[in-house]
């Protein structure tokens, strides 16, 4: 409490600065206009040159980029290299044998016996293209297109369970809370597009360990939350209006709502009022631009077989070429998920269920970017959260047979687009595909790099939060020079 002398009664803290003219809400925005954010808010008063206003409005680059969007193709579960893209033909003769002490010395292997016998993998791998890329014989359609893309076969992290390496694959840390990347991106540079959200995430089999938290906006303004869009039925679930409420009376109350946001945004300087106006105008034109995206009818016939996709259905393939749409309308950064490579038992019957879901649609879209002239500008990366092991999963209390487990060590991940040199294949394992042998590469080293190609110097882009300034890549990350053009 406050003592007013006039009176000689008590008045709140809240009367003073009211009645001061000083306001809480003035202080805590004079404070905020000081920061990164509040540049941003400030530059985002007028109306950018798509007439997008607002804290999305688009935003210069710390150089020049060479993509403009992210497709973030996220297969949930963990893809097994070996038996996809790191041949091991030297394993063969390891076959039933446990695996040397001294390969698995000190570590982590949460699901199988230290004495698990090593396992070469079934399948038969050819080179293809002129860069000579091997692949499993699982992926022809990637075998059409490997002269486009880039392979890293040298990837690394820091987590063995699903949950928390989905999460740091996506966000940079082990824990929850933190902005995810495209929530990172769209607040570095802002959205292209004033019709659809920045930040657009499709989810095509049974949901992620991860969760939310994998496109979230953690500590920054929620305007940065990736939108979770459904390739059927609405779009976004209730941005339809009710029955008998026309276009007109919807506007006109929007209005109002805006007004009273707008005045109170002048008051406590709240940057959460700035994303639910935003929220608000976007909701109102994603009712007309949204079920047009998702009607996939107006693709030709052509198009729709290269992609193996069907309007009205929920798939990878629908969701891959619905991502070519969204980056086409200028949207900044589009994740999809699909989940369905944990294979901890029958791993060979299990890629020969989820292969063909998913390498003709991605295969497709580097294809349908490729002729659109759309590929130089999109970056498209595809891989999980890690790999697997070389050593066989057999565990009968559980069910298991002919599985592998999960391996943070060494896995493989492919870029396209937006910068990458492609026809190359970087990093290698051991003979037994168990640990990176040539240029490891970490997270946070693709993280970085994946900012580089969009203008963006990783270690500048930051927000301070509790005290210190977090960043995407936290307190690590190189740039991968080998894969840039």
């Amino acid at each position: 409490m406050v003592r007013d002398m006039n009176s000689h009664q008590f008045q709140t803290r809240r009367f003073f600065f009211e009645e001061c003219g000083v306001g809480v809400g003035k202080i805590a925005l004079a404070s905020l206009l000081g920061t990164e954010f509040g540049r941003r808010l400030r530059a985002s008063d007028g109306v950018s040159r798509t007439g997008r206003a607002g804290p999305l409005a688009p935003k210069p680059s710390h150089f020049a980029a060479k993509a403009k969007q992210v497709i973030f193709l996220f297969m949930a579960g963990g893809p097994s290299h070996l038996d996809l893209f790191d041949n091991k033909p030297g394993l063969k003769k390891y076959d039933g044998q446990p695996v040397p002490p001294e390969v698995i010395e000190g570590q982590d292997l949460p699901f199988i016996e230290r004495d698990a016998a090593l396992w070469p993998s079934p399948m038969k791998f050819a080179r293809h293209g002129q860069c000579g890329a091997e692949l499993s014989e699982l992926l022809p359609h990637l075998a059409e297109i490997v002269d486009d893309i880039a392979i890293v076969k040298s990837m690394r992290t820091d987590a063995f369970n699903h949950a928390p390496a989905q999460i740091f694959m996506n966000t940079g840390y082990l824990q929850l809370g933190k902005p995810s990347m495209g929530a990172w991106v769209t607040y570095g540079l802002g959205s292209e597009s004033s019709d659809l959200p920045a930040f657009v995430v499709m989810d095509s089999g049974g949901g992620i360990s991860g969760g939310a938290a994998c496109f979230g906006c953690g500590f920054l303004p929620s305007t940065y939350q990736g939108v979770q869009f459904r390739s059927q039925g609405d779009p976004i679930l209730y941005t339809a209006s009710p029955s008998g409420y026309d276009r007109r009376l919807e506007r006109s109350s929007l209005d109002l709502v805006n007004r009273l946001n707008r005045r109170r945004l002048g008051v406590v300087g709240d940057p959460e009022i700035a994303t639910r106006i935003n929220a608000y105008e976007m909701a109102f034109r994603l009712q007309t631009s949204a079920p047009e995206l998702i009607d996939l009818r107006s693709e030709s016939q052509a198009t729709l077989d290269m992609y193996g996709a069907e309007p009205g259905k929920r798939s990878f393939a629908n969701n891959c070429l619905l991502a070519r749409r969204l980056v086409e309308r200028g949207v900044r950064f589009v994740t999809l998920f699909q989940n369905g490579w944990d294979h901890h038992s029958d791993v060979i019957s299990g890629l020969h269920g989820i292969c063909p879901t998913t390498d003709r649609p991605a295969a497709a879209l580097v294809k349908d970017l490729k002729q659109r002239g759309l590929l130089d500008e999109t970056l498209v990366v595809w891989g999980g959260e890690f790999g697997r092991t070389p050593m066989i999963e057999k565990n009968p209390a559980l069910g298991r047979t002919q599985g592998r487990d999960h391996h943070p060590n060494a896995f493989t991940m492919w870029l396209a687009g937006g910068g990458i040199a492609p026809g190359q294949t970087i990093g290698a394992t051991d003979e037994m595909g168990y640990h990176v042998v040539e240029d490891p590469i970490h997270v946070h080293d693709l993280q970085a790099t994946i900012l580089q190609l969009l203008g963006i110097e990783h270690t500048k882009l930051t927000f301070k939060h509790q005290g210190r300034d977090f960043r995407l890549t936290d307190v690590g990350g190189n740039v991968v020079e080998r894969l840039l053009a």
